[in-house]
């Protein structure tokens, strides 16, 4: 089976809107059982349950600096096809509950020469 990293997008300004609404500790909770269910319902798929992620600091040539995306989240699962790996993420709670805009899915490929 071949290996894809879903990285999970969010809407920044959808995001803040979430976390000021008056259902926020509902909402939150129901996503968090979602995606554990979620989790649980894929064991058998997922390689690396990765997290969410963090504040990004960019590295370039011109040094380290703050930086803003779209990343919130990554995991790592395992399928016969690329296909078959996006349609793991059909109605995932990360944009089913909370203000997630989608899951990018694309395959680890080898590192040449290894």
């Amino acid at each position: 089976m071949k290996r894809f990293l879903a990285v999970f997008t969010i809407n920044v300004e959808k995001m803040a809107a979430f976390q000021q609404s008056a259902d926020v500790q509902q909402r939150s909770q129901e996503g968090v059982a979602a995606w554990h269910q979620w989790m649980a319902d894929h064991a058998a798929v997922v390689v690396d349950a990765g997290g969410p992620l963090s504040r990004t600091l960019a590295v370039s040539a011109a040094g380290i600096a703050d930086a803003r995306n779209n990343l919130g989240g990554y995991l790592v699962v395992q399928a016969e096809s690329q296909a078959a790996a996006a349609q793991l993420f059909v109605n995932h709670p990360s944009f089913a509950i909370f203000p997630g805009e989608g899951v990018e899915v694309m395959e680890i490929l080898p590192i040449p020469g290894k």
